[in-house]
C-alpha cells in the first residue's frame, strides 16, 4: 500500500500505462516552463510500466491512492463463480509455448482508446488506435511499445533495476501460485491503486489479461482467485474496442463498471471497457470512458518482429 497521501485524481483505475505517464511528464515539463501551474490531466487507462504492475509513480505526477472507505459488496453469485469456473477451465486448456526461451518476447497486437479529464472540463474519449507492445521474456531486455498515436514510434524501454514481485515477464508469472487462495493473496498483496482493496485487485486481475502472457496453470488460478472478490458479476453482453461481443465479469466501484470480456463460446479474453453507471462530473450515465481489445498474443524471436 502507498504511504503518500491521496491526490487529486477521478475515480476508476489509477495504474497507468507507460506512455501516458511519459505524455504526463512531459507535458507537466512543458507547462512548467511557461506557468508554475501544473497540468490536471489524467488518464483512466492503468497497467503496466516496463512490463511491471506498478502502485505509484515517480515526479509526483501520479500517486496512488490508500484503500480505505469501500461499502461492503454481495460476494460473486453462483452463476458468475460457474462462468469463472469456465474461464478458469479453458484458460488450463491453452497451450504452454514451447522451447520458449529468456532472449525472446511476448508479442501483443492491440486496439484502444481511454479517456482523459482536464480539470473543469467533461473526460475526452481517445478514439480506438492500434498499439504493438513486444514484453521480454526474461525481464532482462528491453521491452519495445509501438503506438503512433501517441507519439511512440517504436519506443524502446529500458530494463533497469533489479527485479520485482509484480514483473509481468513470462519467467516470473512462472512463479506465481497456481492455486486460486494463493493466487488471491498474492493480488491482495501486489494491487494498489483504487478506491479499495477489492477493486484494485479486480483491476489487477484485468492488467494482467490484457498485456502480459499468463501460464495456462497460472492464468487458471487468477480466474478462479477473481471468483472469490466480492462485488464480481456477470454480464450477459458487453462490447470490446474491435466491435466484438462477449459475456463479462465485471465490477462497479465510484460510479465506474469494469468489465473483463471473453468470448461466449470460447472463454478466451478479447478486451476490456470501462462505462459510467451514474453521473460523475466527467461523464454522464452509460458514457464509456474506455476500452480495448487483444488481436494477437504469440512469442517472437527479437523486439520488433512481428508474427
Amino acid at each position: 500500500m502507498s504511504e503518500f497521501p491521496e491526490r487529486d485524481l477521478p475515480p476508476g483505475r489509477h495504474h497507468l500505462l507507460r506512455e501516458h505517464l511519459l505524455t504526463e511528464i512531459r507535458q507537466s515539463e512543458a507547462a512548467s516552463a511557461v506557468s508554475p501551474k501544473k497540468t490536471s490531466k489524467r488518464w483512466f487507462r492503468p497497467a503496466l510500466v516496463a512490463g511491471a504492475v506498478v502502485a505509484s509513480v515517480a515526479a509526483g505526477l501520479l500517486v496512488a491512492s490508500p484503500f480505505g472507505g469501500q461499502s461492503a459488496q454481495a460476494a460473486p453469485s453462483e452463476e458468475t463463480v460457474q462462468m469463472l469456473e469456465d474461464i478458469a477451465a479453458a484458460a488450463k486448456k491453452q497451450p504452454v509455448p514451447k522451447d520458449i526461451r529468456d532472449d525472446q518476447y511476448v508479442y501483443i497486437k492491440s486496439k484502444g482508446g481511454y479517456s482523459e479529464v482536464e480539470e473543469g472540463k467533461p473526460a475526452k474519449l481517445d478514439p480506438v488506435h492500434p498499439r504493438e507492445f513486444w514484453l521480454s521474456v526474461d525481464g532482462k531486455h528491453d521491452d519495445l511499445l509501438h503506438e503512433p498515436a501517441n507519439g511512440f514510434n517504436h519506443e524502446v524501454l529500458k530494463a533497469e533495476g533489479p527485479p520485482m514481485p509484480s514483473d509481468t515477464n513470462y519467467r516470473n508469472l512462472e512463479k506465481l501460485p497456481t492455486d486460486p487462495v494463493n493466487m488471491l493473496d498474492w493480488l491482495h498483496k501486489e494491487s494498489d491503486g483504487s478506491s479499495s482493496e477489492d477493486q484494485a485487485t479486480f483491476v489487477l486481475v484485468g492488467d494482467l489479461s490484457y498485456e502480459s502472457l499468463m501460464p495456462p496453470k497460472q492464468a487458471a488460478a487468477l480466474y478462479l482467485a477473481a471468483s472469490k472478490i466480492p462485488g464480481v458479476k456477470l454480464l450477459d453482453d458487453a462490447v470490446d474496442a474491435e466491435g466484438r461481443h462477449g459475456i463479462a465479469i465485471a465490477r462497479e466501484d465510484q460510479g465506474e463498471r469494469q468489465e473483463l470480456i471473453f468470448d461466449k463460446e470460447t472463454k478466451q479474453f478479447l478486451g476490456e471497457r470501462q462505462v459510467a453507471v451514474e453521473d460523475l462530473p466527467y461523464a454522464k450515465k452509460g458514457d464509456v470512458i474506455g476500452r480495448n481489445a487483444v488481436l494477437e498474443r504469440t512469442v517472437v524471436d527479437k523486439a520488433g518482429q512481428r508474427p
